[in-house]
Protein backbone atom coordinates (compact mmCIF):
# COMPACT_ATOMS: atom_id res chain seq x y z
CA UNK A 1 0.00 0.00 0.00
CA UNK A 2 1.14 3.55 -0.73
CA UNK A 3 1.62 6.18 1.97
CA UNK A 4 -1.34 8.56 1.63
CA UNK A 5 0.75 11.51 2.82
CA UNK A 6 3.15 10.97 -0.09
CA UNK A 7 0.24 10.95 -2.53
CA UNK A 8 -1.25 14.08 -0.94
CA UNK A 9 2.02 15.95 -1.45
CA UNK A 10 2.26 14.67 -5.03
CA UNK A 11 -1.24 15.96 -5.77
CA UNK A 12 -0.31 19.43 -4.55
CA UNK A 13 2.79 19.49 -6.77
CA UNK A 14 0.77 18.26 -9.76
CA UNK A 15 -1.90 20.95 -9.29
CA UNK A 16 0.37 23.90 -8.53
CA UNK A 17 3.39 23.01 -10.66
CA UNK A 18 6.17 23.95 -8.22
CA UNK A 19 7.62 22.47 -5.05
CA UNK A 20 7.61 25.83 -3.29
CA UNK A 21 3.98 26.49 -4.24
CA UNK A 22 2.95 23.07 -2.98
CA UNK A 23 4.85 23.71 0.26
CA UNK A 24 2.96 26.95 0.85
CA UNK A 25 -0.34 25.25 0.08
CA UNK A 26 0.34 22.41 2.50
CA UNK A 27 1.98 24.68 5.12
CA UNK A 28 5.19 22.65 5.18
CA UNK A 29 8.73 23.41 4.05
CA UNK A 30 10.17 22.84 0.58
CA UNK A 31 12.32 19.93 1.76
CA UNK A 32 9.29 18.04 3.09
CA UNK A 33 7.52 18.21 -0.26
CA UNK A 34 10.65 17.09 -2.08
CA UNK A 35 11.16 14.21 0.34
CA UNK A 36 7.55 13.06 0.08
CA UNK A 37 7.66 13.20 -3.72
CA UNK A 38 10.85 11.17 -3.84
CA UNK A 39 9.37 8.65 -1.41
CA UNK A 40 6.34 8.13 -3.65
CA UNK A 41 8.52 7.69 -6.72
CA UNK A 42 10.57 5.10 -4.78
CA UNK A 43 7.35 3.30 -3.81
CA UNK A 44 6.09 3.07 -7.38
CA UNK A 45 9.61 2.67 -8.84
CA UNK A 46 8.73 5.23 -11.54
CA UNK A 47 9.63 8.84 -12.20
CA UNK A 48 6.40 10.84 -11.83
CA UNK A 49 7.67 14.42 -12.00
CA UNK A 50 10.37 16.14 -14.00
CA UNK A 51 11.96 18.72 -11.71
CA UNK A 52 12.79 21.62 -13.97
CA UNK A 53 14.62 24.78 -12.79
CA UNK A 54 11.44 26.82 -12.33
CA UNK A 55 8.63 24.29 -12.42
CA UNK A 56 7.62 20.67 -12.08
CA UNK A 57 6.20 18.79 -15.07
CA UNK A 58 4.34 15.49 -14.85
CA UNK A 59 5.73 12.58 -16.81
CA UNK A 60 3.22 10.46 -18.77
CA UNK A 61 3.17 8.02 -15.83
CA UNK A 62 2.79 10.95 -13.43
CA UNK A 63 -0.21 12.26 -15.36
CA UNK A 64 -1.95 8.88 -15.11
CA UNK A 65 -1.13 8.56 -11.41
CA UNK A 66 -2.46 12.09 -10.91
CA UNK A 67 -5.79 11.12 -12.52
CA UNK A 68 -6.11 8.02 -10.36
CA UNK A 69 -4.93 9.73 -7.19
CA UNK A 70 -7.68 12.34 -7.44
CA UNK A 71 -10.21 9.54 -6.98
CA UNK A 72 -8.30 8.31 -3.93
CA UNK A 73 -8.31 11.86 -2.56
CA UNK A 74 -12.06 12.23 -2.96
CA UNK A 75 -12.62 8.93 -1.14
CA UNK A 76 -10.27 9.97 1.67
CA UNK A 77 -12.13 13.24 2.14
CA UNK A 78 -15.47 11.40 1.98
CA UNK A 79 -14.29 9.27 4.92
CA UNK A 80 -13.32 12.41 6.84
CA UNK A 81 -16.70 14.01 6.17
CA UNK A 82 -18.52 10.86 7.25
CA UNK A 83 -16.57 10.71 10.50
CA UNK A 84 -17.06 14.43 11.14
CA UNK A 85 -20.79 14.07 10.61
CA UNK A 86 -20.81 11.23 13.15
CA UNK A 87 -19.22 13.24 15.95
CA UNK A 88 -21.08 13.77 19.20
CA UNK A 89 -23.39 16.80 19.13
CA UNK A 90 -21.76 20.23 19.17
CA UNK A 91 -18.13 19.18 19.40
CA UNK A 92 -15.32 19.34 16.88
CA UNK A 93 -13.45 21.77 14.65
CA UNK A 94 -15.13 23.72 11.84
CA UNK A 95 -13.14 25.56 9.18
CA UNK A 96 -14.82 28.63 7.72
CA UNK A 97 -13.54 30.45 4.62
CA UNK A 98 -14.85 33.95 3.93
CA UNK A 99 -13.84 37.10 2.03
CA UNK A 100 -11.22 39.04 4.01
CA UNK A 101 -13.48 42.05 4.47
CA UNK A 102 -16.15 39.93 6.14
CA UNK A 103 -13.59 38.25 8.37
CA UNK A 104 -11.70 41.34 9.55
CA UNK A 105 -14.61 43.74 9.89
CA UNK A 106 -17.59 41.54 10.75
CA UNK A 107 -17.05 37.91 11.73
CA UNK A 108 -14.27 38.47 14.28
CA UNK A 109 -16.61 40.70 16.30
CA UNK A 110 -18.91 37.73 16.89
CA UNK A 111 -16.36 35.04 17.77
CA UNK A 112 -16.70 35.58 21.51
CA UNK A 113 -20.47 35.18 21.36
CA UNK A 114 -20.11 31.99 19.31
CA UNK A 115 -17.57 30.59 21.77
CA UNK A 116 -19.85 31.29 24.71
CA UNK A 117 -22.75 29.60 22.94
CA UNK A 118 -20.74 26.59 21.71
CA UNK A 119 -17.67 26.06 23.92
CA UNK A 120 -16.96 22.60 22.47
CA UNK A 121 -16.78 23.80 18.86
CA UNK A 122 -13.43 25.14 17.65
CA UNK A 123 -13.95 27.63 14.85
CA UNK A 124 -11.06 28.17 12.41
CA UNK A 125 -11.65 31.23 10.23
CA UNK A 126 -9.70 31.95 7.05
CA UNK A 127 -9.93 35.25 5.18
CA UNK A 128 -9.65 34.09 1.60
CA UNK A 129 -10.79 35.81 -1.59
CA UNK A 130 -10.23 32.75 -3.79
CA UNK A 131 -12.75 29.98 -4.36
CA UNK A 132 -11.89 27.13 -1.99
CA UNK A 133 -12.78 23.50 -2.64
CA UNK A 134 -15.17 22.03 -0.10
CA UNK A 135 -14.70 18.60 -1.68
CA UNK A 136 -10.97 18.70 -0.90
CA UNK A 137 -11.65 19.87 2.67
CA UNK A 138 -10.04 23.26 2.11
CA UNK A 139 -12.93 24.45 4.26
CA UNK A 140 -16.07 23.02 5.84
CA UNK A 141 -18.17 26.13 5.19
CA UNK A 142 -17.54 28.91 2.69
CA UNK A 143 -19.01 32.40 2.52
CA UNK A 144 -18.75 33.94 -0.93
CA UNK A 145 -19.89 37.05 -2.79
CA UNK A 146 -20.34 35.00 -5.98
CA UNK A 147 -22.75 32.06 -6.12
CA UNK A 148 -20.68 28.88 -5.52
CA UNK A 149 -20.92 26.25 -8.24
CA UNK A 150 -19.21 23.17 -6.79
CA UNK A 151 -21.51 20.26 -7.63
CA UNK A 152 -21.16 18.59 -4.23
CA UNK A 153 -22.10 21.73 -2.27
CA UNK A 154 -25.38 22.79 -0.75
CA UNK A 155 -25.75 26.57 -1.01
CA UNK A 156 -27.92 29.19 0.60
CA UNK A 157 -28.19 32.93 0.10
CA UNK A 158 -27.68 34.67 3.45
CA UNK A 159 -28.47 38.18 2.34
CA UNK A 160 -27.05 41.15 0.49
CA UNK A 161 -24.21 43.56 1.26
CA UNK A 162 -25.19 47.08 0.14
CA UNK A 163 -22.58 49.57 -1.06
CA UNK A 164 -22.76 53.35 -0.92
CA UNK A 165 -20.50 56.27 -1.75
CA UNK A 166 -18.54 57.67 1.18
CA UNK A 167 -16.03 60.43 1.84
CA UNK A 168 -14.34 61.86 4.89
CA UNK A 169 -16.34 64.63 6.54
CA UNK A 170 -13.39 66.95 5.94
CA UNK A 171 -12.91 65.93 2.28
CA UNK A 172 -12.19 69.14 0.36
CA UNK A 173 -14.88 68.54 -2.29
CA UNK A 174 -17.49 66.96 -0.02
CA UNK A 175 -20.29 69.28 -1.17
CA UNK A 176 -19.20 69.64 -4.80
CA UNK A 177 -20.04 66.40 -6.65
CA UNK A 178 -18.63 67.65 -9.95
CA UNK A 179 -15.17 67.83 -8.31
CA UNK A 180 -15.26 64.42 -6.65
CA UNK A 181 -12.17 62.25 -7.20
CA UNK A 182 -12.67 58.52 -6.87
CA UNK A 183 -10.79 55.74 -5.12
CA UNK A 184 -11.08 52.64 -7.32
CA UNK A 185 -9.49 49.22 -7.86
CA UNK A 186 -6.55 48.62 -10.17
CA UNK A 187 -6.82 47.16 -13.67
CA UNK A 188 -6.64 43.59 -12.39
CA UNK A 189 -10.13 44.03 -10.93
CA UNK A 190 -11.78 45.59 -13.97
CA UNK A 191 -14.40 42.81 -14.15
CA UNK A 192 -15.30 42.90 -10.46
CA UNK A 193 -18.94 44.03 -10.01
CA UNK A 194 -18.22 46.82 -7.54
CA UNK A 195 -15.48 48.21 -9.80
CA UNK A 196 -17.91 48.35 -12.73
CA UNK A 197 -20.50 50.06 -10.54
CA UNK A 198 -18.00 52.54 -9.16
CA UNK A 199 -16.67 53.48 -12.59
CA UNK A 200 -20.21 54.01 -13.85
CA UNK A 201 -20.93 56.32 -10.93
CA UNK A 202 -17.67 58.20 -11.48
CA UNK A 203 -18.81 58.70 -15.07
CA UNK A 204 -15.60 60.27 -16.29
CA UNK A 205 -14.73 62.19 -13.14
CA UNK A 206 -11.08 61.99 -11.98
CA UNK A 207 -9.56 58.90 -10.36
CA UNK A 208 -7.68 59.85 -7.20
CA UNK A 209 -5.93 56.51 -6.75
CA UNK A 210 -6.17 52.78 -7.43
CA UNK A 211 -6.00 50.36 -4.47
CA UNK A 212 -6.36 46.60 -4.75
CA UNK A 213 -8.17 45.82 -1.49
CA UNK A 214 -11.25 47.15 0.26
CA UNK A 215 -9.53 47.87 3.59
CA UNK A 216 -7.13 50.13 1.67
CA UNK A 217 -10.14 51.93 0.21
CA UNK A 218 -11.49 52.49 3.72
CA UNK A 219 -8.18 53.87 5.03
CA UNK A 220 -7.71 56.16 2.02
CA UNK A 221 -11.26 57.47 2.37
CA UNK A 222 -10.76 58.15 6.07
CA UNK A 223 -7.60 60.07 5.17
CA UNK A 224 -9.55 62.32 2.81
CA UNK A 225 -8.02 60.95 -0.40
CA UNK A 226 -11.29 60.91 -2.30
CA UNK A 227 -14.69 59.26 -2.69
CA UNK A 228 -15.00 55.47 -2.41
CA UNK A 229 -17.70 52.87 -2.85
CA UNK A 230 -17.74 50.96 0.45
CA UNK A 231 -19.93 48.25 1.96
CA UNK A 232 -22.37 49.93 4.31
CA UNK A 233 -21.45 47.71 7.26
CA UNK A 234 -17.78 48.61 6.85
CA UNK A 235 -18.22 52.37 6.46
CA UNK A 236 -20.57 52.58 9.44
CA UNK A 237 -17.68 51.61 11.74
CA UNK A 238 -15.98 54.94 10.98
CA UNK A 239 -17.49 58.04 12.59
CA UNK A 240 -15.65 60.45 10.29
CA UNK A 241 -17.18 59.11 7.07
CA UNK A 242 -20.27 60.58 5.47
CA UNK A 243 -22.54 58.77 3.05
CA UNK A 244 -22.96 60.69 -0.19
CA UNK A 245 -26.10 60.80 -2.34
CA UNK A 246 -25.58 60.17 -6.04
CA UNK A 247 -27.59 59.83 -9.22
CA UNK A 248 -26.36 56.37 -10.16
CA UNK A 249 -28.00 53.02 -9.51
CA UNK A 250 -27.88 51.38 -6.10
CA UNK A 251 -25.51 48.44 -5.75
CA UNK A 252 -25.11 45.39 -3.51
CA UNK A 253 -23.33 42.03 -3.49
CA UNK A 254 -25.11 38.80 -2.56
CA UNK A 255 -23.67 36.82 0.35
CA UNK A 256 -23.74 33.07 -0.24
CA UNK A 257 -23.05 30.24 2.19
CA UNK A 258 -21.90 26.83 0.93
CA UNK A 259 -21.30 23.54 2.74
CA UNK A 260 -20.48 20.08 1.42
CA UNK A 261 -23.64 18.02 1.25
CA UNK A 262 -22.08 15.30 3.44
CA UNK A 263 -21.56 17.78 6.30
CA UNK A 264 -24.73 19.85 6.22
CA UNK A 265 -26.37 17.84 9.03
CA UNK A 266 -23.26 17.48 11.17
CA UNK A 267 -24.19 19.07 14.53
CA UNK A 268 -21.07 21.22 14.94
CA UNK A 269 -21.15 22.37 11.30
CA UNK A 270 -24.87 23.08 11.61
CA UNK A 271 -24.18 25.20 14.70
CA UNK A 272 -21.81 27.43 12.71
CA UNK A 273 -24.23 27.70 9.79
CA UNK A 274 -27.09 28.70 12.09
CA UNK A 275 -24.86 31.25 13.80
CA UNK A 276 -23.90 32.82 10.47
CA UNK A 277 -27.56 33.06 9.47
CA UNK A 278 -28.35 34.75 12.77
CA UNK A 279 -25.62 37.40 12.79
CA UNK A 280 -26.25 38.42 9.17
CA UNK A 281 -30.01 38.64 9.76
CA UNK A 282 -29.52 40.74 12.90
CA UNK A 283 -27.18 43.28 11.27
CA UNK A 284 -29.13 46.28 9.94
CA UNK A 285 -26.39 47.02 7.40
CA UNK A 286 -27.13 43.77 5.54
CA UNK A 287 -30.31 43.07 3.59
CA UNK A 288 -31.81 39.62 4.10
CA UNK A 289 -34.86 39.91 1.89
CA UNK A 290 -35.03 39.06 -1.83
Amino acid sequence: MFDWENIRHFLAVARIGTLSGAARKLKVDHATVSRRLSALEDEVKTRLVERLPRACKLTPAGQRVFELAQGMEENAYAIERFLDASLSPLSGKVTLSAPPVLVASFLVKHLRAFRLAHPSVQLSVSGDARQVSLSRREADIALRLVRPDEATSVIRKLGRMPFDLYASRDYAHLHNPSAWEFIVYDAGFSEMPQQKWLMSVANGRPIACEISDITGHLAATQAGAGVAGLPRFLAQTSANLQRLPHDGESFSRDIWMAVHRDLRRSPHVRAVMDFLLKIVAENPDFMTGG
